[in-house]
């Protein structure tokens, strides 16, 4: 696989791909994720299909530009690295925030997607299909109290690259979850800083612009758009929960052709490093039967 910086016109985007003549699929990470999180996920597609792993705009080694965050914005970008790889036509495998920016790709372009896997995109934050229910005296309020949060949170810093690497697996192996795949992601989850240290890759400024923006979705709007197939993968706290569940429910009625899969003891966003083998065999069953 090649790994570069892409320019976009002002942005560049870092990509991993393998390009060939085999159908080709779009790999979109999470809210604070980077391409490295698919590491035991791609080898499992690379012998029949073509892989395109970019870092999202304000992720990884992207371009991190003053704005543009809004998951329209980064579906454009996902557009533009398209026609510049010369890809007519795709499957997008998107998590959390990049089920988010695939669902905009699909439906502002119907005829660049060939089918959608939805691991995230599941509810809106607020409105009918929202987890918060409330007037909207109090969603003007709840909003308030979040954007103060958001404002609160600080730039931490680290020493290296290996102290930030092992407070995650500290965290993380005190709850039975690490592995390599996460020691991959984390690796290359932080930027150096002028001073030597680093800092996260994900800026305050980039999540608190995604996070506000995310707020006013509706994804009904999007998913009334869709002509592809697509594949929800709610994981098992979603699935427990009734309102997500009816939510997702309304979401799929808006479709001409879903499945829903669980994967047994999935972490939401995380089950793609939690559970490489099932997480990838779950999305070879779909797309084996959009051949």
């Amino acid at each position: 696989m090649i790994e570069e910086r892409i320019s976009l016109g002002q942005l560049a985007i870092n990509v991993r791909h393998s390009l060939n003549s085999k159908p080709a699929i779009l790999f979109l990470h999470f809210s604070g994720g980077n391409l490295n999180m698919w590491e035991g996920i791609l080898p499992q597609f690379a012998q029949d299909y073509s892989i395109i792993a970019p870092d999202i705009r304000g992720h990884g080694q992207s371009d991190k530009p003053e704005t543009g965050y809004h998951i329209d914005q980064m579906a454009e970008d996902m557009y533009l690295l398209l026609q510049h790889l010369q890809v007519d036509k795709c499957h997008i495998v998107g998590s959390s925030m990049g089920a988010e920016v695939g669902l905009s790709l699909a439906a502002a372009h119907p005829e660049r997607v060939l089918s959608l896997v939805c691991e995230g995109a599941l509810n809106n934050e607020f409105g009918e299909y929202g987890i918060f229910q409330g007037t909207a005296e109090e969603i003007v309020q709840r909003k308030e109290q979040l954007r103060a949060e958001l404002g609160e949170r600080e730039e931490r810093i680290f020493n290296s690259i290996e102290e930030y690497v092992a407070e995650q697996r500290a965290e993380l192996t005190a709850e039975g979850l690490w592995n390599e795949y996460f020691s991959a992601f984390y690796e290359h989850s932080l930027q150096q800083l002028p001073d030597g240290k680093y800092t996260y890759c994900y800026l305050n400024r980039v999540r608190t612009e995604y996070i506000v923006k995310f707020w006013d979705l509706s994804f009904e709007q999007y998913y009334q758009k869709i002509e592809c197939p697509v594949l929800f993968l709610p994981s098992e706290e979603e699935w427990a929960d009734e309102s997500i569940r009816r939510n997702l429910d309304a979401f799929a009625g808006l479709l001409d052709s879903y499945e829903i899969t669980r994967i047994p003891d999935s972490l939401h966003a995380y089950v793609w490093m939690q559970l490489p083998l099932p997480a990838g065999q779950a999305v070879k069953n779909f797309l084996n039967k959009q051949l």
